[in-house]
């Protein structure tokens, strides 16, 4: 299994930027697809951004493409997510997850969006944004 810890939350105004790091421990990190994903007060755990086992195919959530950059590093076992241009709706607990696979990425990262295909999650960060 494999252990992550998220870590860069804070609070931001809108405009701003954060960068999250998830750091991963156990089993081999570049057999995990990696995913971010998010949770408001009173709303579903929602998908954010994810990439993929070798960190070529990556997939957005609509309401965060062109403001969020996803990114892995295998050799360190660390996944970012780069947020710039904030938004007040980006307020949430941010998670990494885990999955492991070894299907053909391009099939991995077409259904990389739900939280049931993830099996280890961190503990989240929160992430504010406000002025």
């Amino acid at each position: 299994q494999v252990q992550l810890v998220e870590s860069g939350g804070g609070l931001v105004q809108p405009g701003g930027s954060l960068r999250l790091s998830c750091a991963a421990s156990g089993r081999t990190f570049s057999s995990y697809g990696m995913g971010w994903f998010r949770q408001a007060p009173g709303k579903e755990r929602e998908f954010v951004a994810a990439v993929s086992r070798s960190g070529t195919r990556l997939i957005y959530a609509d309401s965060v493409k062109d403001r969020f950059t996803i990114s892995r590093d295998n050799a360190k076992a660390t996944m970012s997510l780069q947020m710039d241009s904030l938004k007040p709706e980006d307020t949430a607990v941010y998670y990494c997850a885990a999955d492991w696979s070894s299907t053909p990425e391009d099939f991995w990262i077409a259904q990389a969006m739900g939280v049931s295909d993830y099996d280890y999650w961190g503990q989240g960060t929160q992430v504010t944004v406000s002025s």
